[in-house]
């Protein structure tokens, strides 16, 4: 089997690299950025498979051109770097890594409430800065989040796991989803809200959870945004792409809502020189949300053995478009 070529297009996760090379000759792009288009091509032709990371871009001109390429395996969910329709028509398995990071991004995901509602970050940055002259706790005067209304907007298995958490801080719990689920809602005590308008300004926080793609880009807009109260909180995990940067920086600034947590943006990484980097009810953290190490291992291994199990001629743990072989 050591005759199949595999490239893998960062260093991130060494168990998984030294897996395939157990299996296959195995080139790897140790620089910390995405190999350059034109490289990924060339080894589109060269290659019998490829591990790759969520900002690594496969688009149709990568594909049209993979001669040799049979399966990639993304150390991801989402793919929306990933032309989908076009990799199949090319033959191309997608393998991604579903139910591994739900319960990290979860985490994060609380964590980056809690931080907002009581300053944490900020009054970190204070202390840093030497501005802790006295004790004096009335400039970091937060909001609790015990007993407050969050709105879910999607529900599969991060934001489940959301409400999972938010149950024990005993919040009301709404979510808006295109299908509903009564077992969910059963086991954690939410509501289901088909009109996302009365979620909007019926929460005190909101957190995005849906995929990126046509429906979803610009999903949280300056509409959905003035729906929102004055004093409601806007998380964002998801995509940097289903919430519009302009219109919630605008509101921010306008002072229509309390603050936001951003762990993706658009673009990504967002300017240091953006206004919101450096708004006060603001945080935003590098597209971090998943990444425990045992998080980060796991999807790199599963990763790795969508590639292995398919050039072997076996099932992989997860495909996306199996239609793509035969």
């Amino acid at each position: 089997m050591i005759d199949k070529k595999v490239f893998v297009t960062r260093i991130i996760v060494p168990d998984a690299i030294a897996r395939l090379k157990e299996n296959f000759d195995v080139e790897v792009w140790e620089e910390p950025t995405p190999p350059p288009k034109d490289l990924v091509i060339q080894k589109a032709q060269e290659c019998d498979g490829m591990m790759i990371e969520s900002n690594d871009i496969m688009d149709d001109e990568v594909f049209s051109a993979a001669e040799r390429l049979k399966v990639i395996g993304t150390r991801a969910i989402g793919i929306d770097n990933i032309d989908l329709d076009s990799a199949t028509r090319n033959g191309v398995l997608i393998g991604n890594t579903p139910g591994i990071l739900h319960e990290s991004c979860a985490d994060f995901t609380f964590g980056l409430i809690l931080s907002l509602a009581r300053q944490v970050t900020r009054s970190n940055r204070k202390v840093i800065g030497g501005e802790w002259k006295i004790f004096d706790q009335t400039p970091y005067l937060g909001t609790d989040v015990y007993g407050k209304t969050l709105g879910l907007i999607g529900l599969g298995l991060i934001g489940t796991a959301v409400a999972k958490r938010a149950k024990g801080f005993d919040m009301d719990i709404l979510y808006h989803s295109r299908t509903r689920k009564p077992d969910a809602e059963k086991k954690y005590g939410l509501r289901w809200v088909p009109d996302l308008d009365e979620l909007l300004s019926s929460s005190d926080y909101i957190s995005v959870h849906v995929p990126l793609g046509p429906e979803t880009q610009g999903f949280i807009g300056s509409k959905e945004i003035k729906k929102m109260s004055k004093d409601a909180f806007l998380i964002n995990t998801s995509r940097g792409g289903t919430v519009d940067p302009d219109a919630l920086r605008e509101a921010l600034m306008a002072g229509e809502i309390a603050g936001a947590a951003l762990d993706v943006t658009s673009p990504e990484p967002i300017l240091p020189d953006d206004p919101l980097v450096h708004m006060e009810n603001v945080i935003v953290t590098p597209h971090i949300a998943s990444a425990s190490a045992a998080t980060l291992r796991r999807m790199g291994l599963m990763a790795a053995d969508n590639v292995i199990k398919h050039l072997k001629g076996e099932a992989m743990p997860a495909c996306l478009n199996p239609e793509a072989v035969g």
